[in-house]
């Protein structure tokens, strides 16, 4: 078994602890879903926020859905001039079997256009998942 590496981001409208929550939470379902791994298999998890978004921890977010066993943690991304504002972004690491040819990036909101990834890399948006 190996860990990948799983990434995944999304923004919010405001700095807010509601806000912060409620989108970290729904990336978080969203990876689960296109990814189907099992949260004892999750090693880590890394989330970062742009400098502007100081309310909450996305972490946080996290342990209220049951991330309790995974070590997590918390940083700001860098504060690069023009990057998109109000964004927060997870590296998950996950012990899996599949290939990482399999493994499913998802970008919501804003963020969907953070990374222009070659046509061989999968990214899901939210939009995947609208029945």
């Amino acid at each position: 078994m190996k860990c990948r590496g799983i990434r995944g981001a999304t923004t919010v409208e405001a700095n807010n602890k509601v806000e912060i929550v409620q989108a970290t939470q729904e990336l978080l379902r969203l990876l689960l879903e296109a990814n189907q791994f099992e949260l004892d298999d999750l090693a880590a998890a890394f989330f970062t926020t742009t400098p502007d978004l100081t309310a909450e921890f996305p972490a946080w977010a996290a342990r209220q859905m049951g991330w309790t066993e995974a070590a997590l943690m918390c940083g700001h991304e860098m504060n690069v001039a023009g990057a998109l504002p109000r964004c927060i972004r997870v590296l998950l690491l996950v012990n899996t079997d599949k290939p990482a040819s399999e493994i499913k990036h998802v970008y919501i909101k804003g963020a969907k256009d953070l990374r222009k990834l070659p046509p061989d890399l999968p990214v899901l948006s939210a939009e995947c998942f609208v029945n």
